[in-house]
């Protein structure tokens, strides 16, 4: 989509996008989004959080001594801009205006099926990706599925903000084992049907998710909004050295003054690089870039476990993504992912005229939550 506002910054108008996405479902409100953005200057992360953490309280002062269905629709608009307003401090891990952590569980959501309907039901678990959240969630699918009769549960896993805030857990790519133990807890509950039980990864979730299939055989189904074959290469696309060779290079991980120069040179010049350097040291505890590209390489389905899912895949594509753009082989990571695949796939587009050609489509979320979930009907 054409950037509306913070035309020289793809990042700070991606965020923008996103939390106006959240608009579908009662997640922001589209004149509190574009006034918030207007105070903001592009590629000042002071600004952006003061900005964001204004309208927040704002907001929430208003919801508490608001009625009980305003108040809840206030303070529900209000955690979106509290995130948002956090979103590019990771920096420096010991920020104070970062949240704080407590204890240690996996923290999540259970939604029950709209209606409670007899029987067992089909359940969707949904995880978001690099650096959204479960809460997040509650807006791209959570709602969505409940009202179509799904029981759903969102959680946030390693890495992700409520484990890495509170516990210090940082990623890992055998997600199969974070997925695994949710499942254990899941199938416990006597309205799921264990047979029907489906796992949607969003944004990096799109690599985490398949992962996850490719050694859990209790998945039904997999959904990949959008698949990702190989993580890295949504970084080194904007690095001057072809991906093989920076991933390569990264992977070995040892002193290496050219490489460091050129990564510096690089986030100077590209405000995705600056975000996603500082917020993958933080999410992966590494100390530089160079070993946050290295760790970050080992996400990816170059070793062929793609080809040990057996469950029927989703592959979902943005055609104009920010992050997931065609590499050198003029291909797309959701069509290299797809290509991999032997199990039963689908591979759904999202385009332009849609509004929905951006990451992980927060410009058509209903349309994305629709078409996700005839899948999943289909399917399941």
């Amino acid at each position: 989509m054409k950037q509306l506002m913070f035309h020289d910054d793809p990042a700070f108008w991606f965020e923008t996008l996103r939390n106006l996405g959240l608009s579908a479902y009662g997640g922001s409100d589209v004149g509190e989004v574009i006034a918030t953005a207007s105070r903001i200057t592009s590629g000042d992360y002071d600004g952006w959080h003061d900005a964001w953490l204004s309208t927040a309280g704002r907001l929430e002062t208003e919801a508490r001594g608001a009625h009980p269905v305003s108040a809840c629709d206030g303070l529900l608009r209000a955690s979106s801009y509290y995130r948002a307003a956090e979103f590019f401090l990771h920096r420096n891990p010991e920020d104070p205006r970062m949240i704080p952590y407590e204890d240690t569980v996996l923290h999540g959501y259970l939604y029950r099926a709209a209606g409670e309907p007899p029987g067992p039901r089909p359940t969707v678990v949904m995880h978001n990706g690099f650096d959204g959240a479960a809460e997040e969630l509650h807006f791209f699918g959570a709602l969505g599925g409940q009202e179509r009769g799904y029981h759903v549960l969102t959680f946030d896993g390693p890495g992700q903000p409520a484990a890495v805030h509170r516990d210090g857990l940082v990623f890992r790519p055998d997600w199969e084992n974070v997925v695994g133990p949710v499942l254990d807890f899941l199938t416990q509950d006597p309205g799921v049907d264990p047979a029907r039980i489906a796992l949607l990864g969003v944004s990096l979730g799109g690599y985490l998710a398949p992962r996850a299939a490719a050694y859990e055989p209790r998945l039904a189904a997999v959904v990949a909004l959008d698949g990702v074959f190989d993580a890295v290469s949504a970084l080194t696309a904007h690095l001057p050295l072809p991906q093989e060779e920076e991933v390569e290079r990264a992977a070995a991980a040892g002193p290496d003054a050219e490489l460091d120069r050129m990564l510096t040179d690089a986030r100077a010049n590209s405000p995705i690089l600056r975000w996603a350097f500082d917020h993958g040291r933080y999410v992966t505890n590494t100390s530089t870039d160079r070993e946050f590209l290295a760790e970050y390489a080992r996400y990816s389905f170059k070793d062929g476990s793609a080809g040990n899912i057996t469950c029927p895949v989703l592959a979902c594509e943005a055609t104009d993504d920010l992050y997931c753009a065609p590499t050198g082989e003029e291909e797309s990571d959701p069509r290299r992912l797809y290509r991999h695949l032997t199990a039963p796939k689908t591979l759904l587009s999202f385009t332009e005229v849609e509004g929905g050609d951006a990451h992980c489509h927060p410009g058509a979320i209903r349309l994305a939550v629709a078409r996700i979930f005839d899948w999943l009907d289909d399917t399941i």
